[in-house]
């Protein structure tokens, strides 16, 4: 049996003592600081499948489609919609292949974006990715008295949202922050004529940024108690002419989104109603 002097002991226990205080010291400041370290999930609102399966003159085509086992565990959430859509539900009018993801908690997965899984099918990245900017005049819809993001002090944009079955209006908050996304050009060698273009960006915590690291970045907010994050991909092909695949897959993409966001936040977290409800009370005088 292994004796220690009485001194090693003194020393032994005042290193626990000492841990035992600072981890507790630590956790009543994180307290006071409103700071949380682990994040708390948050339901969807609704299911993804509730987007409807018409927005504007896009109509679906086909049916949703449902992944296996394995390709779910790949992709890390089991709340996803993979959807196409077409001009007039006429693909040669033009067709829009869109893919959401939700994840939410303690957010460690890494994104399944175009640039790192396409080329693992066998296409060919032409260039490197860009950052397209979108505009959506929708998003300056903007009210005097809208909610205030608690991060960055901007009013919340509002849309207006029909159920297409009661008809009843209500009003949806739409994410603040740059709206762009990160969009790749592909070629499949066996089709030389034809460029594919895959573009995503994400909503997180009530903002959207088009990065990977600025998911990051806005779903650990080390103030916000829950954590969330939807990636919103879009896909197109176009075959090569007069008109840039770039630029053809940009009028795709704002036309698009202007009349996916609104249903799509309904589904998200109300987050100005998080914010409302999880905020420190204001000090009285």
């Amino acid at each position: 049996m292994i004796h220690f002097q009485p001194k090693v002991k003194s020393v032994y226990f005042a290193l626990l003592a000492t841990l035992a205080v600072g981890g507790l010291g630590l956790r009543i400041g994180m307290q006071a600081l409103d700071v949380y370290l682990k994040k708390d999930p948050v339901p969807l609102r609704t299911d993804l499948g509730a987007i409807p399966t018409v927005l504007g003159h896009w109509q679906r085509i086909g049916e949703d489609q449902q992944m296996d086992a394995a390709m779910v565990e790949s992709l890390g959430t089991e709340k996803y919609l993979t959807r196409s859509y077409a001009i007039d539900g006429d693909p040669a009018k033009g067709v829009i292949s869109l893919h959401l993801a939700y994840y939410t908690g303690m957010i460690d997965t890494v994104p399944h974006i175009p640039e790192r899984c396409w080329g693992a099918g066998g296409l060919v990245q032409l260039g490197d990715p860009i950052t397209m900017a979108l505009s959506l005049p929708i998003l300056a819809n903007v009210a005097a008295d809208a909610p205030v993001n608690a991060a960055t002090g901007a009013r919340y944009p509002m849309a207006k949202l029909v159920d297409p079955v009661t008809r009843i209006e209500e009003q949806v908050t739409l994410p603040v922050g740059e709206f762009a996304m990160t969009v790749s050009t592909f070629q499949d060698p066996r089709a030389s004529r034809v460029e594919q273009l895959g573009g995503y960006m994400f909503i997180a915590n009530g903002r959207s940024t088009a990065s990977t690291f600025g998911v990051r970045a806005l779903a650990f907010n080390l103030t916000d108690r829950f954590a969330y994050y939807c990636k919103v991909q879009l896909s197109a092909r176009y075959p090569l002419g007069d008109t840039p695949s770039a630029v053809a897959f940009q009028a795709n993409a704002e036309d698009f989104l202007t009349q996916l966001l609104p249903p799509l936040m309904r589904c998200l977290p109300d987050w100005p109603s998080m914010e409302r409800t999880t905020a420190r009370p204001e000090p009285k005088d």
